[in-house]
């Protein structure tokens, strides 16, 4: 699976409509609103970089409101969840 992080750049009156809109679009996992210098970032999780092309470019990019967009691809996931679950099997980190 890749993960990437879309920070997107959207006309501040129709954060709401494009929040919902890019949370909609198929790959897309989750859509946050935040502070600073974008409105919104969502995570992007696909089986193939190809895929990418098209949820971002083919789709997100071209909603309504939307101005800008960057995205970062994963490299590596680290999460306190994984961690713990590791733990409690006796994982070695």
């Amino acid at each position: 699976m890749i993960t990437a992080i879309v920070s997107i750049v959207v006309e501040s009156h129709r954060i709401p409509e494009v929040a919902q809109q890019v949370v909609d679009i198929e790959g897309v996992d989750q859509v946050y609103s935040v502070t600073g210098d974008v409105d919104l970032i969502a995570v992007v999780r696909v089986r193939r970089h190809e895929d990418l092309a098209e949820v971002i470019a083919d789709q997100l990019s071209k909603v309504d409101g939307v101005r800008g967009t960057t995205t970062n691809i994963a490299f590596k996931t680290y999460s306190k969840r994984d961690l713990d679950a590791a733990f409690d099997l006796g994982i070695d980190g």
